[in-house]
């Protein structure tokens, strides 16, 4: 019984795995990540539920218009998206001609309250909204498929 207890106790000794090594180029090349990586998001953006919470946020998009400045506000930008597999992987062009990144557009998205109060053009960003272009509220489930490649010349 000791043999096997003692057995037992170097197990995870023996079972260790080796000290990580770097690699050269040439060896790193034959390395395969298989799918390379996925990850999902869980994003909110100013959540008006929670304690302290800003009640007038805007998003502005500043554009030069013959000199003069102008502004695309959105007040209250605010919603939950929810991203489901997101990848990031390094393939083989087809052509032979090195790799690519590709990234694989989420197969699946939702949208809980997502938009903004109202959209305005302004001279100034910071001052008060006097003129309401809409607004957007988006509730729902996207679904997509398909990848975005980018490569060097």
């Amino acid at each position: 019984m000791k043999r096997l207890a003692a057995l037992l106790l170097l197990l995870p000794a023996w079972l260790q795995a080796a000290p990580p090594q770097p690699l050269d180029d040439s060896e790193l090349s034959g390395v395969s990540a298989r799918d390379g990586i996925n990850f999902a998001a869980h994003v909110v953006l100013n959540d008006p539920t929670l304690v302290g919470a800003v009640t007038d946020s805007r998003l502005s998009l500043g554009f030069h218009d013959g000199g003069q400045p102008r502004y695309i506000v959105l007040r209250n930008v605010r919603g939950t998206v929810d991203m489901f597999a997101i990848g990031l992987n390094v393939k083989n062009r087809p052509d032979g001609n090195g790799d690519y990144i590709a990234i694989t557009l989420p197969s699946q998205m939702r949208y809980t309250n997502f938009g903004f109060e109202s959209m305005s053009v302004q001279n100034d960003p910071n001052a008060a909204v006097t003129g309401n272009l809409g607004s957007v509220n988006i509730n729902g489930n996207v679904q997509m498929q398909g990848e975005f490649r980018m490569w060097a010349h």
